[in-house]
């Protein structure tokens, strides 16, 4: 039984969707880890789960990475909200002030002229 839901697929979108699925796999492998660990009493269980969960945490970042490079809406996005400060809902607004501005409209109510662009 095949996991596509078409057929006929060009092989980079089965790689996609093998990254995609492992992503999958790995974080619900860590979710089952750290459940563990805040389930047991025994401090030798607890260092090994913890270990084994932070384990596939690092799979999973590979896999994060590997659709950040080849396709170009993850590379934007990872690259707008992650290792970012302050609200995460709040950061795709600053992009709403970013673009205003662009479009000869700047946050303070001035047209942005002689300001310099960073």
């Amino acid at each position: 039984m095949s996991e596509y839901h078409e057929d006929n697929l060009p092989e980079a979108t089965k790689e996609y969707h093998r990254i995609i699925k492992s992503v999958i796999e790995e974080l619900e492998a860590i979710d089952w880890y750290n459940q563990r660990a805040a389930a047991t009493s025994d401090p030798t269980v607890k260092a090994i789960v913890e270990h084994n969960r932070d384990e596939e945490i690092e799979h999973a970042c590979m896999g994060l990475e590997w659709l950040r490079r080849n396709n170009p809406v993850w590379d934007e996005n990872m690259r707008e909200f992650l290792l970012t400060q302050g609200e995460i809902t709040e950061i795709e607004k600053g992009g709403a002030d970013e673009e205003n501005e662009s479009a000869g409209e700047a946050s303070d109510g001035s047209l942005g002229i002689g300001k310099k662009k960073k």
